[in-house]
């Protein structure tokens, strides 16, 4: 398959995986990049051979470009979105996909009529622990699966990010920042959600910053800093998901699932690797289980690898545009639950992600 030339819009800190995947995976190569701020451009492609640093109006007039890959900060991701679409350009987007439903639903409008795709992270749910998880699941293992728990409780990132102002304005949060990895991990595992009820709260309505160089520096927070949702999934088992930037310190997992046969124990979402443990009914220890997949290493890319492989055999593509914006009504629905005092009825569905073939070779999506 000939590698599909591929354009870099945003050259933060994330950009430089998705330059080494060019390299790494057969499927695309970078060929050009843009960033508001030029020199961040120009630093990524003298870093990285072959790639040529432009503006973002140069890179998405290229008609060798066939898909945009789209790592700007989350309040701009939907009009960069759209931008790549009506130049004629698939759209592989950070995570979130929006910050508003309605720009979420205006992309997959978009991208019907342009008969492009559009889809986004995480693809780590593509990685060797979760496509573990997901066989056992469908294998067997656990039996019919009953619930699921999902933690990611921190105390915030103004301790240790250089720049940590945005993750405490619209667009960000716990949820939109980190939950991402999380529902879209839980919706692989088991499906998508039906019906959703949540609770939030601003613990603190100024955050200091103490790492460097902006030390001292005080955050107005304007978005929820602890959220909590209780999810139906469409299939039946009920979970329950807690996000938070008010936790110091915690004992609790970060995804299980329960079955009516066992519980398994999922990794870390925001990785592709282990460990994945099974506790069978009965079983006296949990069982650490042998990765069934491959890309246990750092893969970020496999996302915009699989969509070329959509692009180019017509199958569909996993990290969808409809399964990243399930999970944007996820998360946004918790938010709206806390706000009207009610249920919301999730009004988007996708279709469970197809696991990934056994025994591929490396850096390849299909066999």
């Amino acid at each position: 398959m000939s590698a599909l030339r591929a354009g870099i819009i945003g050259c933060g800190n994330i950009s430089g995986v998705y330059f080494e995947a060019g390299r790494k995976f057969e499927a695309f190569d970078v060929v050009a990049c843009a960033d508001m701020v030029p020199e961040r451009s120009r630093a990524r492609a003298a870093e990285f051979e072959g790639v040529e640093s432009r503006t973002a109006e140069a890179l998405l007039d290229d008609p060798a470009i066939e898909i945009v890959i789209n790592l700007t900060i989350p309040a701009a991701h939907a009009g960069i979105a759209r931008a790549a679409l009506e130049h004629g350009k698939s759209v592989y987007t950070e995570k979130p996909m929006a910050i508003r439903k309605e720009d979420g639903r205006a992309l997959l409008d978009l991208a019907r009529i342009s008969g492009k795709l559009v889809g986004g992270a995480p693809d780590t749910f593509m990685g060797a622990g979760i496509q573990t998880c997901r066989k056992l699941i469908d294998d067997g293992w656990i039996g019919e699966p009953v619930a699921a728990t999902a933690f990611m409780l921190s105390p915030g990132h103004e301790r240790w990010h250089p720049d940590p102002g945005f993750f405490y304005k619209p667009g960000a949060g716990p949820m939109l920042d980190m939950g991402p990895y999380y529902v879209t991990a839980l919706v692989n595992l088991l499906g998508p959600v039906a019906r959703l009820s949540g609770a939030t709260r601003i613990t603190r309505s100024e955050r200091t910053i103490t790492s460097e160089p902006l030390y001292g520096e005080k955050i107005e927070v304007e978005v929820p800093t602890h959220l909590a949702g209780v999810l139906e999934f469409e299939s039946g088992p009920i979970g329950t998901i807690v996000t938070s930037f008010d936790v110091w310190h915690h004992e609790l997992p970060r995804i299980e699932i329960y079955g009516s046969e066992g519980s398994l124990s999922v990794p870390d979402p925001n990785s592709f690797g282990g460990p994945v443990k099974l506790r069978r009914a009965g079983a006296e220890t949990w069982t650490e289980m042998p990765l069934s997949h491959g890309y246990e290493e750092q893969s970020r890319g496999l996302g915009v690898a699989d969509m070329v492989y959509a692009l180019r055999s017509g199958r569909p593509h996993r990290a969808s545009g409809e399964l990243t914006f399930h999970v944007l009504d996820v998360m946004l629905s918790i938010e709206e639950s806390s706000e009207s005092g009610r249920h919301i009825n999730l009004e988007s569905s996708c279709t469970r992600p197809a696991p990934l073939p056994l025994g591929l070779a490396p850096y390849t999506l299909d066999p």
